[in-house]
This record gives structure tokens, C-alpha cells and sequence, in this order.
């Protein structure tokens, strides 16, 4: 947010924060559903993917046969949609490419690499002015990523995401908060006086590099400001425990309890929009049968013996999701549900992580009142766009957008 003369104060971060909290009135003219039911995404990954075969079918089209891992969902195949073929175009760098998955942003593994806003957030500053939160970053790893391509941290325990949607603490806890908001009002003045000397003396490059820093201040002002209108509001209250603790290598089971803090999340409007980071690590998981950590399990090298225990955590992950998926539709919102009303992307920044590649990633779209219930099949070797589906996704939450990232139009044949 550069003024020309190189000064920020305090009514220019106001004006800019304020602009943020209205702007999702005039952009979202789409963000309630026919039923009047808001619109919401929920973005998944799992950085290590899945074992290919056992997830993508066969056949293509609306009369495939259900793969080995979608039959957990069997009685969902009417809501969702199987993509193959589809990968982020100049993402590379196996692992790296992790970073990439909900940005596209292109070669994630050079020195050179910078991010850009990652899908959840560029949905979170047009939708989210009117909930609680604008969004959720959680899981075992994080996802998104600020306009300046700054990761935003996320929180791994399902029992802290709870206490932050659900419980108020003690009168003394929530007066030190309200404290805890207006002590972080003043540091931002101390911060703008100092960065304003700074600015008097800033070169050109100095200057971008303190115009990116001011973007992110203001960032903060504007949470602040969100934070302190919430601050006097009651938390909704849940027919539902807070989550236990879960060790280490329960992947799975922390990630059933994520699902449940999602759908409580949404049911109570406190987010609508959710990026939900799976695990990538190598613990040896909790699962009868498996013996080897996870991690190695996906560099198998086509070891059957390792493929087969890599099946057994597949399938329970898989199963997780369907779980999420049929308590969405379960849960009446209008005169649909919830599932219907909310977009959730499952997939993958690689499609075999044995040979760390980042094509033909697995993908599914499930709910958010697509025309579900196919297997769509691209090219395996020249891909389509990964970001296509996010502008399909976009424009279904009802926003006016053309394209995201390297997107090159919409994906055919979702509608």
C-alpha cells in the first residue's frame, strides 16, 4: 500500500482494513445458495497422495466402477467427482511442490521460488467479512498462503481448534484478551512510526520490500479489527465434546477429529472456508498390519509387501473422508444439507510420491451443487490445469472470476 509520498498512518491501514471487511458484501452476490444457505469451501491435502491404481477407476464417464479406495463412499458416487489427468502446470520439485497445491505457483523447489495467495485465502478476503473467522488453516501441515505469498500458520490439534470455536474461558481470561487486542493496536503504531524513519530513507528496492511489509501489517489490523468487533460475542455452543489428545502417529485418528471440528465449525457458521493440511510424516502408524513408517511406505519403489501396508493406511484415510462427506449430508441446512452447500476438494501435490511426481494427481470434488457422480479423465500425459478446477470452484461459490494462478479457463465437463 504505497501513498506516493512513502508515509502510512494510521486512517490510510483503517481505510485499507476497511475496504477488507466490506468488499465481501459487493463481491459475493453469490455466497448464498437458493436455499439461503451460505456458501463454503473445505480444501484437503495429503502431501504424500495415494497409491494411483488403487484410487483412480478404470472406467471414465458417469458408469465407472468405484476403485479400491472410493468404496468407502459407495452410497456418495451421486456427489462427487473422480479428476484424473490434472496437475498444476511448472510445479515441480517433488516434495517442494507441496507449497504449490492450492497456489500453482511455478517451480516451488528454486532458491528463487516466491508464493503467491494460496485458494483459500483469495476465497477468505472476498467471503469471509461475515463470519467469526475467515478461514481455518489446520491440520498436520499448513497450506495457505497470504497475497504476499507469507504461509499462514496453522494449528495442528484438533482440541485447540475447538477451544477456539467453542470455548470462552473465564470472565478474567476473556477481559486479558480484550486487553491481549488493544496492546496489539499500539504495538502497530509503534510499528508504523518506526517503519515510516525507515521509509524517509528507503531505496527503490528497500521501498518494494517495505511495501510488501506494510501489505502485511495491514493484514493484521485488519484481523485486529475483526477480532475486537467479535471480541463481545458469544461463542455458539455445541452438542459435542472437545477432542482428546492424539499421539504422534495416530495420522488417522487426528484426522477423523479434524473432520468433526470442520463440520462443527461450518454448521455453526463460525468459517466458511477450511484448508485442512494431512499428515506427511514417516511414524510408523497405529494400524494392524502396518510395521513401517508411512513416509517409506510411499517411496515403495513398487515393493508389493510395501504397497500392501501402504493400502491399509490409504483405506483408512479414505474412509475418514467418506465419513466427513456422509455426516455433511446428514446434517439438514434449508431445504437441502450441508453437503450440498459446501465444496470439498480432496487431492494431492503429487500423484506418485514413489517417483516424487507431480502429474495426474489424484483429485476429488465432492459436494457445493455440482453435477457429481463421473470419473473425468484427462490426458495422463499433457495434462489439463489443475487451476481450471479452482475457477470452476470459484465461480460455483459465486464469485465473478475468470482465472486463477497459470488457469487457462474453466475444467470441461463439471457443471
Amino acid at each position: 500500500m504505497n501513498t506516493g509520498s512513502g508515509k502510512w498512518n494510521r486512517r490510510d491501514f483503517l481505510r485499507g482494513a476497511g475496504v477488507a471487511l466490506t468488499l465481501p458484501l459487493l463481491e459475493s452476490r453469490g455466497a448464498v445458495g437458493g436455499t439461503g444457505a451460505p456458501k463454503r469451501m473445505v480444501a484437503v491435502n495429503f502431501p504424500l497422495g495415494f497409491h494411483g491404481p488403487n484410487f483412480f477407476p478404470e472406467q471414465t464417464g458417469r458408469d465407472y466402477a468405484l476403485s479400491d479406495y472410493l468404496k468407502p463412499a459407495a452410497p456418495l458416487r451421486n456427489d462427487f467427482t473422480v479428476i484424473s489427468g490434472s496437475s498444476h502446470p511448472d510445479v515441480d520439485g517433488g516434495h517442494a511442490a507441496e507449497k504449490s497445491f492450492l497456489t500453482a505457483a511455478p517451480h516451488p523447489g528454486s532458491r528463487s521460488f516466491k508464493n503467491t495467495i494460496s485458494l483459500d485465502q483469495f476465497v477468505a478476503r472476498r467471503l469471509g467479512g461475515s463470519t467469526r473467522y475467515a478461514s481455518l488453516t489446520i491440520g498436520d501441515h499448513g497450506m495457505s498462503w497470504s497475497a504476499n505469498g507469507v504461509p499462514i500458520p496453522h494449528e495442528s490439534s484438533p482440541s485447540a481448534v475447538f477451544a477456539k470455536l467453542f470455548l470462552s474461558g473465564t470472565p478474567k481470561e476473556v477481559a486479558a484478551q480484550k486487553v491481549h487486542l488493544q496492546d496489539g493496536r499500539s504495538i502497530l503504531d509503534v510499528v508504523l512510526e518506526d517503519a515510516n524513519r525507515m521509509a524517509d530513507r528507503a531505496g527503490k528496492l528497500d521501498r518494494e520490500k517495505l511495501d510488501q511489509y506494510f501489505t502485511a501489517v495491514r493484514e493484521t489490523e485488519k484481523n485486529l479489527i475483526k477480532a475486537e468487533k467479535w471480541h463481545g460475542a458469544p461463542k455458539p455452543k455445541v452438542d459435542a465434546s472437545q477432542p482428546g489428545q492424539f499421539a504422534s502417529a495416530d495420522i488417522v485418528g487426528r484426522l477423523r477429529a479434524h473432520f468433526e471440528v470442520v463440520r462443527l465449525a461450518l454448521t455453526t457458521d463460525s468459517t466458511r472456508v477450511v484448508a485442512l493440511g494431512g499428515n506427511g510424516g514417516s511414524q510408523v502408524l497405529p494400524i494392524q498390519g502396518v510395521s513401517l513408517g508411512y513416509h517409506e511406505l510411499t517411496h515403495h519403489g513398487k515393493n508389493p509387501e510395501m504397497i500392501q501396508q501402504l493400502e491399509l493406511i490409504d483405506r483408512e484415510t479414505m474412509k475418514v473422508w467418506a465419513d466427513f462427506l456422509t455426516n455433511l449430508k446428514e446434517t439438514p441446512e434449508g431445504d437441502g444439507n450441508l453437503l450440498a452447500n459446501t465444496q470439498v476438494l480432496l487431492g494431492s501435490n503429487l500423484g506418485n510420491a514413489s517417483g516424487h511426481l507431480t502429474t495426474n494427481l489424484p483429485v476429488i470434488l465432492a459436494g457445493g451443487g455440482f453435477k457429481h457422480g463421473q470419473h473425468l479423465a484427462f490426458d495422463k500425459i499433457n495434462n489439463a490445469p489443475l487451476p481450471n478446477l479452482f475457477v470452476n470452484m470459484l465461480q460455483g461459490l459465486g464469485l465473478e472470476v475468470e482465472e486463477f494462478a497459470s488457469s487457462t479457463g474453466t475444467l470441461s465437463g463439471l457443471e
